[in-house]
């Protein structure tokens, strides 16, 4: 009998999976192809939401723990996937310039937003009123660390591809029996893929889509990440990832010339030099209405478990609520109310 059978190989299934194994526990993972949004994720992690001015949910534990898991992960690997990069957040008039002083004067801010403007121009890239630079930022390789992370569950036989088959579910006192495998604990973490599993699919997952655009252009002189109307972020050999659109209404994974119009459109706004599409990539991201992950376990069957919702912002919450629900299942450890599924269980 294994400890943990997990259901999704992108960044939640990948986050719980070297959690239980940091813990000395055993994993199967089935790679049911639903991590198609961490596939084409931004991967970029930042302690602020910058068009309120606010600190996400328990910004300064996240980092911490996001260092500390992909730093293990990268000696695991033997790659880099975490790359510290500053962001520079455009300003578009005097009135924002003022908003972010008076953010970056507030205690739970201040680790985060600079309180030097960013006066130095950027070749290529338009900014008559400068930038405000946020601390603690970067971002992670997702395809990478997707594409390697495969790799090293494969070798140790580690991974099943195949399609899940929720019918065949059996849970009892002693754990779950799938097939021929027997484990102590089923987790899910499948992304969008959560709707079409019976146990969870009443919880409000509302996938949105996003869209990316790989661009060339030899002539902007950029080596940190800038955030305006899209984020560009600096790929090394005059390539930009540059990103993202938000659709509600479209649930496939296929990019549209809309949203490729869209993004043009945008990137045109903010450069002032040439640039060639090399690339276009879009994926449907597991967001929640109330902006806030799903993670927790069935209120029937106690050994069967959801890791689902993490939004855009994959790559800082996926070691954090990973830690947080193996600590729930292991050793009993309540939840945070405000991510636990029972805030949605009660409603039924």
């Amino acid at each position: 009998m294994i400890d943990y059978l997990i259901i999704g190989s992108g960044l939640a299934g990948i986050a719980f999976a070297e959690t239980a194994l940091n813990n000395n526990k055993s994993v199967l993972v089935i790679d049911n192809d639903s991590a198609s949004s961490s596939k084409v994720a931004g991967g970029l992690y930042n302690p602020v939401i910058l068009k309120r001015f606010t600190p996400i949910w328990n910004a300064q534990e996240q980092l911490n723990e996001l260092t500390s898991f992909y730093t293990k992960l990268e000696c695991k690997l033997g790659i880099q996937v975490d790359f510290k990069m500053p962001i520079f957040r455009k300003f578009f008039s005097i009135e924002e310039q003022n908003n972010w002083f008076v953010a970056s004067d507030k205690k739970n801010l201040s680790p985060f937003l600079s309180t030097n403007l960013i006066t130095k121009k950027i070749i290529g890239l338009d900014s008559p009123f400068d930038f405000g630079e946020v601390k603690q930022t970067g971002y992670v390789d997702v395809a990478l660390l997707i594409e390697k992370y495969k790799s090293y569950l494969i070798n140790n036989n580690l991974l099943l591809n195949d399609s899940f088959n929720y019918s065949v579910l059996k849970s009892n006192s002693n754990g779950i029996e799938y097939k021929d495998i027997l484990a102590r604990h089923i987790v899910f973490a499948e992304g969008f893929g959560m709707h079409s599993n019976p146990y969870f699919n009443h919880l409000p997952l509302d996938g949105t889509k996003g869209e990316l655009l790989i661009i060339k252009s030899p002539k902007l002189d950029l080596n940190v990440i800038v955030n305006t109307s899209v984020f560009i972020l600096p790929l090394g050999d005059n390539l930009f990832k540059v990103g993202a659109t938000y659709n509600w209404e479209d649930k496939t994974n296929t990019p549209t010339d809309e949203g490729k119009q869209e993004l043009i459109g945008r990137i045109k706004e903010i450069l002032n030099c040439d640039f060639e599409i090399v690339s276009h990539f879009a994926g449907v991201r597991p967001t929640v209405k109330d902006r806030k992950p799903l993670i927790g376990t069935h209120n029937i069957f106690k050994n069967i478990h959801v890791l689902n919702g993490l939004g855009t912002r994959g790559v800082m919450l996926g070691p954090t609520l990973a830690k947080l629900l193996f600590e729930s299942i292991e050793s009993g450890i309540p939840l945070p109310k405000d991510i636990n599924i029972e805030r949605y269980e009660k409603k039924k």
